[in-house]
């Protein structure tokens, strides 16, 4: 959105959100063409700065146009954000960072309307955000002068959005640090051909399943250094792990040992796989402790993760598990994305068969997940509505 120009992007998932944002950006004006994993934008004639509620309620991440609008336009329309069923997520620091670059903002029914020409500004955030560091970064980029993010967030999914930035013709330095310095410019290329990164939190997901079950699996097209401290506490929990480039062979242990995890910010451990993890400590030979320390009430999954059997007791934000070897099949419901793929992964290890409801979830983060657990031996399938 932020320049006009024609976009091919590859290894891009089939998932809902993905959808959801194609439909998202034809609204604004962009051509689109998607299939096999590829996906074609052209974005030379886009003549709209409003993204609707219709859209943005169902995917927070809709959000992240708020900034490439007022690149592209100098004004957005931008609906307050919906999304997963749990927990705040502020926008307040989005709308902060905004305004030290000089927007003019305003709460208009359900709205967030912005508009001015941005300028550079020193931006420190409060605590390191994924979804603010990402917006103000697309917002800077074609601001007046020079911008300075201070407590930049670090995940490799901002490395990214800057390596593709930076391709379009960006100036922007300190890439894979908290302190970004990124000069504007006002003309970008106007072709790109950029591959999206691995999914380090699909990745995670099924390594966790291979845990709890025993088995032996290798994952290919992975970036194992986006996983180091994952597949160190695994390692822990009894896991086997040999990395050979962009492949992770994995091998379960009989016993799974109890380890304490705490959430935090990358590169500590994932909020994203909280729910996972959770599920194989249900199966540990102890008891252990998980700490979330991102949405201190992403805890969602604990009443459905109980109907296996599982004994979690809540204090706060910690979650305290006394490990057992057995769980047992129960009709369970999905909450959110990961809450999902936490009640899957409890499923595959559980005595007995068990049934998922409100799966869309599960689709808005997994492609086809059912087929892939199918060809690593899972006994599961999707029923039709």
């Amino acid at each position: 959105i932020i320049s006009p120009g024609e976009y091919q992007l590859t290894n891009v998932p089939q998932l809902r959100d993905t959808f959801t944002m194609i439909k998202l950006l034809k609204t604004i004006g962009a051509k689109i063409v998607f299939e096999n994993n590829k996906i074609s934008i052209d974005t030379r004639f886009c003549n709209s700065y409003v993204a609707p509620y219709e859209l943005v309620k169902t995917m927070r991440a809709s959000f992240y146009l708020l900034g490439p609008l007022m690149s592209r336009f100098q004004c957005a329309h931008v609906s307050l954000p919906g999304g997963c069923a749990w927990g705040p997520r502020p926008v307040d620091f989005h709308l902060q960072a905004l305004k030290k670059l000089g927007a003019n903002i305003k709460l208009e029914n359900g709205m967030i309307i912005t508009e001015g020409n941005l300028k550079g500004n020193d931006i420190v955030f409060e605590i390191s955000s994924v979804g603010a560091t990402g917006n103000t970064i697309m917002a800077a980029v074609s601001a007046e002068g020079v911008t300075k993010i201070t407590n930049a967030a670090r995940e490799p999914e901002i490395d990214s959005l800057c390596e593709f930035l930076i391709k379009m013709g960006a100036k922007i330095k300190g890439v894979g640090t908290s302190e970004l310095i990124i000069q504007g410019i006002n003309k970008f290329n106007s072709y790109i051909d950029y591959n999206i990164i691995p999914d380090r939190i699909e990745a995670g997901t099924f390594l966790i399943a291979t845990c709890i079950t025993n088995g032996d699996v290798i994952l290919k097209n992975v970036n194992a250094k986006h996983l180091t401290i994952v597949i160190d506490y695994l390692k822990k929990a009894g896991m086997g792990i040999d990395i050979d480039k962009n492949t992770i062979r994995a091998f379960g242990n009989r016993k799974i040992k109890p380890i304490n995890m705490n959430t935090d910010a990358y590169p500590a451990f994932p909020t994203d796989l909280q729910a996972q993890w959770m599920a194989l400590m249900t199966k540990a030979n102890g008891p252990s402790v998980i700490t979330e320390n991102i949405y201190e009430d992403r805890f969602t999954h604990i009443a459905e993760l109980r109907r296996f059997g599982a004994r979690i007791h809540l204090k706060k934000n910690m979650a305290l598990l006394k490990g057992s070897d057995k769980l047992r099949a129960a009709p369970v419901m999905s909450t959110d994305i990961r809450a999902s793929a936490s009640l899957i992964i409890a499923a595959l290890s559980a005595k007995g068969q068990s049934t998922i409801s409100r799966i869309y979830h599960i689709d808005r983060g997994y492609e086809n997940i059912e087929k892939k657990l199918s060809m690593l031996g899972a006994d599961i399938l999707r029923e039709e509505d």
